[in-house]
Parts: C-alpha cells; structure tokens; sequence
C-alpha cells in the first residue's frame, strides 16, 4: 500500500512534526529516530510500547508502523493483573520504552529496547500490504478482561483521510491535545493524524487549561478533548479572558470519547462564540461519524456518517429503521474499510461482534435527525461506563473487587458526574457488615490490579444485591433505588 506517512518518506525537512513540552522532533530528525527503531525491530512478531505522554512513544510507535511491525500500546497506569493478561495474549517480541522509565515487574521477561529520539536511521520503504496489523488496541469488554482488537493498516488509512475530508484538515494545521497515547483518540487521531497529514502536534504532558491557552495563542489550530477536559474548561472561562481568546481564534475544537453535556457545548460557545464538534468511534471501527467542519455544530449529534462508512440503525429482531425522525431509536451497526479484523485470540468474540452480512454491532443506541445527523442516546447494555474519556467495562472491576477479601458480592454501574461524564459506582455486599471495607480501600484494591482511572468512585453498601431467577444481578433495579 502507499505510505502511511508521506511527508517522512519525501524527508519534509526542518518542519516540526511532534512537540512534547520543550523537546520537539522536525519530519527529518522523527524519519532518522524512528528508522533507527525500524530497522532494530524488522521481522518481530510485535511489539509492546510503554505508551507514556512523551517523545519516545510517538517515534516507537512511529519506527514499528514503518517496519510492518504490529504495535501494543501499553497503559502506564494499568495494574499488574491487567498488563500481564495483555502481555501474556499478545505475546509481543520486545517492549519499547524511553530510556529511564521504569517498567513494573510484570514485565520483565520481554526484551528491552529503550527508544533514542535523536537516532539517525533511514526510515525505510513502508512495504506491509494494507491488511497487516498496524496495532493491537485491548478494550474493556462488559464481562472478563481487555479484548485486543487487531487494527489493520487500511482502517488508520481510511480513517484518517476520512477525518481530513470531514475537518478539513491539512499539513497546515497544528494541532494541541493532552491525552494519552495508549488508546485511538490520543494516539491514533492525536498523533498518527498530523504525521499523515505533514502537520504539527503539541502535546501537553498533562492537559491544563494553561497549556491549552498558551498553544492556541501560540499559533495551534485545533484542539483535540474529552468531555472531563471541556467541562474543565468550561468552568475556567469565566475568569481566564486569555482561554476565551484562544479558544475563539481556534479553527476547530474536537471532542470525543463520550458525549459532550449540551450545558457545557453552550457555556463554550457562549463565552468564546466558537462551538466544540463532537466524531463518534470505538477502538474496533475507528472512526464512524462527525461533525464536519463546513457544516451545522449541533449540541447533542455526532454529525454524519464519514466517507467510506456505511452506518445503519436496526431493531432488536435485526430488522433495519428506516426513519430520519429523531425519535426512532436502533442500534448503530456499521461497515467499511475503518473497522478491525478480529479480537486478538478471541474468535467466539469476533463472530458474536458481526452480523451474518459482515456490520459490526457497536451496542450503542440512536436516533437519525431527518437531515441524517446521529444522536446517541446510550448503550444497548448497562454495562459500559465511559468517564473521563474511557470506556469501562464493568465486569473487569466487579472481578477485581470479589478478590477483596472483605466483599462477599459486588456490581459496578455508572451514574452522571458533570465532570467525568459517569462516575463509577460499587454496590457491595460486605463479608462482615459490622466491619465492611472503606471506600478507599476498595478504590485503591482497583487501581491497583486495573488502573486508577477504573477505580470506583462511589461505594454503596448492601445487605445483598437484587437477583432474577437465573441468579443474574438485576442493574436495572440497583440503578432505580438510588
């Protein structure tokens, strides 16, 4: 297939092509650093990348996608139990790193590589066909652990040519964004993107409405978030004049992940007369739909189906809604060349995720306006929390919270936080009620196996939980009684 990256293989010279704080790589110094990594890990299976908010992760991941080479981003964050499934399913061949970060225990049987910024390698030919395994992304499922869905090189392809026709992004464009690098909307939009397009990207380490206002005053043009980082900001603009004005002479300002709460869409707007659009995608498909940039911002819409996406609404006996009336609500299944081939080692998995005619049941539900903008309106399932960006599964956190030794019972469910979109929510049944574990203990028990961002936030106690006659919790009434 043509190159992932052009504007490497053509060595665009002295343009900066990725900023992380005061460190900066232009086109020709990021084809030396990550040719160098290409050619160290030519012919591996895969390889794991220790996927922290800096330089190293961007030109490994950068170095394995010019080698052919599969690439697992790995959360920093996660807990032993979590890394290690990841790492046992995937089996990768090495673990690419910066040099100095230290790696847990976990790890320690995978080879080493520690990734040099300033190397001076060629970047190679790009010779992998557009069905080879570009990364291996591990996704909360509803029950059991991470799932590693197989993203081939045509989805980052099409996707992100998809994302430049929608948002009319250039290699003129340079975008900021402080999300991390182990998931799609961070690395796959928030890095692979610029690089296709021979732009820019600064990111900010850690997101901060200073960092935001500094880079977009600064000459950025876009800005990439989730919905916790624009209610952040949405609550500083009030009182910093200097984030209004930058937020206002943006070109365009991007959320995902979750939806945007319309409160916070028009506080934005309000303040800075510039609307945030919202793109839907999942770690399996990429990305669905958006908001385009020549067209309406609607609070509330994840705007139309991307070019080469086919999108259809379908009732639970799997007959399709044909109506664009803004009420009929189905579940979005869809189609094309942006989706996965295959959960990792899961083949029950990946047939249960496809009709017998080959769409992806997303298990989101929405409604069509009659101009064709999709609305989301929730998860067919209660069991998929999405807080601060992430989606969560909750049976992953009800497994690790039975492995406390003082919880007899456990569920997990979300509830709105006007921060975090849902905040989780652990209903438990205490092994000695006279003495039942804290609700710190029980949060740092989770980030510890897991990771921090799945830890609960809210702790209800019960004497047991509500159950149908198959013995199958009843969330619905958990959810009902609070």
């Amino acid at each position: 297939m043509s190159s992932l990256f052009p504007a490497l293989a053509d060595g665009s010279g002295e343009r900066v092509a990725l900023r992380f704080g005061e460190r900066s790589l232009t086109y020709g110094g990021l084809a030396g650093a990550a040719g160098a990594v290409a050619a160290r890990i030519r012919g591996a299976g895969r390889v794991a990348v220790w996927a922290t908010p800096e330089l190293e992760t961007a030109v490994a991941v950068t170095g394995a996608l010019l080698a052919g080479v599969a690439a697992v981003p790995l959360n920093p964050k996660s807990g032993a139990k979590e890394l290690a499934h990841i790492v046992n399913d995937s089996a990768p061949d090495l673990i690419l790193a910066a040099p100095g970060a230290e790696l847990p225990s976990t790890l320690g049987d995978l080879t080493r590589l520690d990734v040099d910024a300033s190397g001076t390698g060629t970047a190679p030919e790009e010779q992998a066909s557009d069905t080879a395994p570009a990364l291996i992304v591990y996704t909360s499922g509803t029950t059991g652990p991470p799932k590693g869905a197989v993203i081939p090189r045509r989805a980052l392809a099409t996707t992100l040519d998809a994302l430049a026709d929608a948002w009319q992004w250039t290699a003129e464009d340079v975008l900021v964004h402080g999300l991390p690098l182990f998931h799609v909307h961070g690395l796959v939009l928030g890095i692979l993107g610029p690089l296709r397009r021979g732009g820019s990207v600064r990111h900010l380490g850690r997101f901060s409405t200073e960092g935001v206002a500094r880079e977009l005053n600064g000459g950025a043009t876009m800005l990439f978030g989730v919905p916790t980082m624009y209610h952040r900001i949405a609550e500083t603009l009030p009182g910093d004049p200097e984030l209004a004005k930058a937020l206002a002479g943006a070109r365009l300002l991007v959320s995902g992940s979750a939806a945007l709460p319309v409160h916070d869409h028009e506080r934005i707007a309000a303040a800075t007369g510039r609307r945030v659009i919202e793109r839907y995608g999942m770690t399996e498909t990429l990305m669905n739909t958006s908001v385009r940039a020549d067209g309406e911002a609607r609070a509330g819409t994840v705007g139309v189906p991307l070019p080469g996406v086919e999108l259809r609404l379908v009732e639970e006996d799997g007959s399709e809604v044909a109506d664009y009336d803004g009420e009929t609500v189905g579940e979005i299944q869809v189609r094309g060349p942006n989706l996965f081939t295959e959960y990792l080692n899961r083949p029950d998995a990946t047939a249960a995720a496809f009709t017998a005619d080959g769409w992806f049941r997303t298990g989101d539900m929405a409604v069509r306006e009659p101009d064709g903008y999709v609305r989301i309106v929730g998860r067919k399932a209660t069991d998929l929390i999405k807080s601060g960006g992430y989606k969560i599964g909750a049976g992953e956190i009800e497994n690790a919270l039975l492995e406390h030794p003082g919880v007899r019972e456990a569920a997990v469910t979300g509830e709105p936080d006007a921060d975090l979109g849902e905040r989780i929510v652990a209903w438990i049944v205490p092994v000695d009620p006279q003495v039942p574990p804290t609700a710190d203990e029980l949060a740092d028990h989770v980030a510890a196996r897991l990771a921090p961002h799945k830890r609960p936030r809210v702790v209800r106690y019960l004497d047991a939980l509500p159950r149908n006659d198959m013995g199958k919790i009843m969330k619905r009434a958990l959810v009902a009684d609070a």
